[in-house]
C-alpha cells in the first residue's frame, strides 16, 4: 500500500514543516484532515489551494484557507507536501477547543466518538467521509474517488460557510510551533549516502561496524491517554541518540518528537559523538521521519537493504535494531508489531500487555516466535 501511495502521489523526500496547535490560524478558514485515507486528504489540500475557493473565503471575512493535518493523515500530506501537523491522536479534541477549526474531515480509525458532542459546543463541522465509519450527528459527505475533486471542493466550501459562525477563539499564546524535517523515504536514505550514482547502504553499515553508530531503533506508534502524553517517545529517543543510536520514526510518535524539536538538524546537539559525526557528514537529523503509521514497510525495506549490503549478518534478526511502540493504543499497532517480529525484529510495546495473564501466549510471542522467525515481542 505504501508503494502504491508513492506511485500515486510521489515518493517523499526531505521537506521542512511544523507541528503543534500553533499551526492553526485565527484569521483564516481552518480545515483539518485526519484519518488514514491519503487520496481524500490530498484532494482536500488541492481544494484549499483553489483560487476560486480562496476568493470565496475572503467574501466571508477570512484572509484565506489554511489546511492542517492530525494523526496519520497529517503525516501523508506532511511527507509529500509540507502541510503542517496540528498534533497527534490525543490533540484531536484540543484542536476543536481552540475554536478555530471550521471543519474537521475524518475517514477511518483513531476517530474519537466524543468529537461530535464537542463540535456542537463550539462551531466546528465534523464531516465524516467513509461508508465504513459514520458518527451520529455529524455531517456525512461520502468521498468517491471517481468524483474526488467535486467532493473535496464541497467539503472546503462547507468549512468556508462555517467560518462566520465562530463563537470564541483561544489559540496557544506562545509561538511554540515545532519545526521539523520530514520525508525520509527508504529511497532517499539510500540516495543521501552516496548520491544519484553511488547511493547505497554501505556507509550506514560501515558506521555500525566501526562503532560510531551502535544500532538503529524504530520508535513508532500512537499516543496513549493512559500515560503522560509524549513523555515515553521523547525520553527514550533522547536516550537513544545520546548513546549513538540512529532513530527512525513513523506515525504519531514522529509528531510527538517534532513538537520538541527532535526532528531538526539542530537535534545533533543532543547526539553522542559517533552519531553526531555521521549526521554532520551526511547532513541529516539524528531522528528520521519516515511516514505515517502505516508506512512502516519503509523501515523493513531499509533493514533488508542493510542485510543485503553485507557485513552485519545474514538476516534481519542479526542486525543491531529494535522496534518500539512506547504508547501504543490501537490494534493496528500490535498488527505492525506482529509483522516486524515475523521479519526477525525484536519489538517492545509499552503501556500494558493485553495477554499478560496468559503464560502460554506470553511464552509463544517470546520464546517460540524467536525460535521460528528470529523475532520476539515484549510488552
Amino acid at each position: 500500500a505504501t508503494d502504491f501511495t508513492d506511485i500515486l502521489f510521489g515518493t517523499p523526500k526531505p521537506i521542512h514543516s511544523r507541528a503543534t496547535l500553533g499551526v492553526l490560524r485565527e484569521d483564516e478558514v481552518n480545515v483539518v484532515v485526519r484519518g488514514h485515507e491519503p487520496t481524500l486528504s490530498n484532494m482536500v489540500v488541492d481544494a484549499c489551494m483553489d483560487p476560486e475557493l480562496i476568493e470565496y473565503a475572503k467574501t466571508k471575512g477570512a484572509k484565506g484557507i489554511n489546511v492542517a493535518g492530525l494523526c496519520c493523515t497529517a503525516n501523508e500530506i506532511l511527507m509529500r507536501r509540507g502541510i503542517p501537523s496540528a498534533g497527534s491522536f490525543l490533540e484531536q479534541e484540543l484542536a476543536i477547543l481552540t475554536g478555530t477549526v471550521d471543519a474537521m474531515v475524518v475517514d477511518v480509525q483513531c476517530i474519537m466518538e466524543a468529537l461530535q458532542g464537542l463540535s456542537e459546543k463550539l462551531h466546528t463541522k465534523l464531516i465524516t467521509t467513509s461508508a465504513k465509519a459514520h458518527v451520529a450527528g455529524a455531517t456525512h459527505m461520502q468521498f468517491d474517488e471517481h468524483h474526488a475533486w467535486d467532493v473535496a471542493k464541497q467539503i472546503v466550501k462547507t468549512a468556508i460557510d462555517n467560518y462566520p459562525n465562530r463563537k470564541r477563539v483561544k489559540l496557544p499564546t506562545k509561538s511554540t510551533v515545532g519545526n521539523m524535517v520530514a520525508g525520509f523515504s527508504h529511497e532517499y536514505i539510500e540516495y543521501m549516502q552516496g548520491g544519484k550514482f553511488r547511493g547505497s547502504f554501505r556507509p550506514l553499515n560501515d558506521a555500525i561496524m566501526d562503532g560510531r553508530i551502535m544500532g538503529v531503533a524504530g520508535v513508532i506508534g500512537c499516543t496513549n491517554p493512559r500515560v503522560t502524553e509524549d513523555f515515553g517517545h521523547n525520553y527514550i529517543v533522547e536516550e537513544f541518540i545520546k548513546n549513538d543510536i540512529l532513530v527512525v520514526q513513523t506515525g504519531c510518535g514522529a509528531v510527538a518528537n517534532a513538537k520538541y524539536g527532535l526532528l531538526t538538524p539542530e537535534a545533533i546537539e543532543k547526539a553522542g559523538p559517533g552519531l553526531r559525526e555521521v549526521c554532520e557528514a551526511v547532513g541529516i537529523p539524528p531522528v528520521l521521519h519516515m511516514g505515517s503509521c502505516v508506512d512502516n514497510s519503509r523501515i523493513l525495506t531499509v533493514m533488508t537493504a542493510m542485510v543485503e549490503e553485507g557485513g552485519l549478518g545474514d538476516d534481519i534478526s542479526d542486525l543491531p535494531v529494535v522496534g518500539l511502540a512506547p504508547e501504543w493504543m490501537s490494534e493496528k499497532a500490535v498488527c505492525i508489531a506482529g509483522y516486524f517480529v515475523a521479519s526477525g525484529c525484536y519489538v517492545i510495546c509499552g503501556v500494558d500487555s493485553p495477554v499478560g495473564d496468559s503464560k502460554i501466549v506470553t511464552g509463544l510471542i517470546d520464546n517460540f516466535w524467536e525460535e521460528q522467525v528470529g523475532g520476539k515481542l515484549h510488552f
